[in-house]
């Protein structure tokens, strides 16, 4: 696999600075049941990695330590395959603490995992799933053949339990990717046009999509690299910065925690190694950490971070403005 890194540092991006820390994203460990063209993780069935119940116990006491953390948000891999992710839910939950798990929706089908979906229904854990496109063809030929039909699937029995369904507290929230190298679609009209294809043709419906951009990181900066296109698409994310999307950037309030424990600014900074450093140039644990020390530090930032300023912006959140066009297909 081709290495972005080098090709990332050297940068002009504007600097940052965190505000207060109010989410914790957990990245819980790599080993997933898909392996998807676009993963920033470059996770799959073979690897191994995974967040230890001791680091959990680091993770459980820095959130009784700093009340002013108010979301844990659940990553991957596939976040359920860790076997203490039932543990820590409950933990967290119990503390008052909004739970969002980041499900890739096969995952409800893989034996062992059928009563997932009552589990998360049950602690009213928020859903924001992967469902790259609305079109069997493309999240096929983006995630694996099948793929399409098990999502759909899931997403019938996640509705079932009342999931998406207004006024029942379930918040079900759907991801999309680009298939390659250009940047998301409008998110409000994209948002439409997914909501009526799968209203209409599977009875399929759901709160929100937020469209992700693909970071040049990891399994898609080494196809970018392969297909020749990594320069190309840099300078498409770069003539399309917006410096207003500077002020929602998912990393001024938000704190990515690595399965090992340690702290990063974002998810994509953790899968560069671009690790927060405490004040002897360490990678900073979560164990040695607090939010208030971490207020007002400088952010890491490289050229990838164009990738959450560009055009509409991009987070996982979705969207950070909004941009106004006829409704588009996902297959753009």
């Amino acid at each position: 696999m081709h290495a972005t890194l080098h090709l990332l540092t050297r940068t002009d991006f504007p600097a940052l600075r965190r505000r207060t820390v109010e989410t914790l994203q957990l990245n819980l460990g790599y080993r997933c049941n898909q392996s998807c063209l676009h993963c920033h993780v470059n996770a799959g069935p073979k690897r191994t990695e995974e967040m230890t119940a001791e680091t959990i116990d680091a993770v459980l006491d820095f959130i009784a330590a700093n009340p002013g953390i108010t979301t844990i948000d659940l990553t991957g891999g596939a976040p359920e395959l860790n076997p203490r992710f039932r543990r820590l839910v409950v933990a967290a939950r119990a503390r008052g603490l909004r739970v969002i798990d980041r499900c890739n929706l096969t995952i409800l089908e893989e034996p062992g995992f059928e009563d997932m979906a009552d589990f998360l229904a049950q602690h009213r854990v928020e859903i924001v799933a992967s469902l790259p496109c609305y079109l069997e063809e493309n999240v096929d030929q983006q995630r694996g053949k099948g793929v399409f039909e098990a999502s759909l699937r899931a997403l019938q029995k996640l509705n079932a339990l009342g999931y998406g369904r207004e006024g029942s507290g379930l918040g079900l929230n759907l991801v999309y990717n680009p298939q390659g190298a250009s940047l998301p679609p409008p998110q409000v009209a994209l948002q439409a046009a997914y909501k009526q294809h799968l209203g209409e043709k599977y009875g399929v419906v759901f709160n929100e999509l937020f469209t992700l951009a693909n970071m040049p990181i990891q399994r898609f900066g080494s196809t970018l690299i392969s297909k020749g296109q990594f320069n190309a698409y840099m300078n498409t994310l770069r003539a399309a910065h917006r410096d207003e999307n500077l002020q929602h950037v998912m990393c001024r309030s938000l704190v990515s925690v690595d399965w090992q424990g340690y702290l990063h600014d974002c998810d994509f900074n953790q899968q560069l190694g671009l690790a927060i450093t405490d004040p002897s140039g360490g990678r900073l644990h979560i164990s040695r950490a607090s939010a208030a020390a971490l207020e007002d530090q400088a952010v890491r930032v490289a050229d990838h971070c164009y990738g959450c300023t560009a055009g509409q912006g991009s987070s996982c959140g979705g969207a950070l403005g909004h941009e106004t066009a006829a409704a588009p297909s996902c297959g753009s």
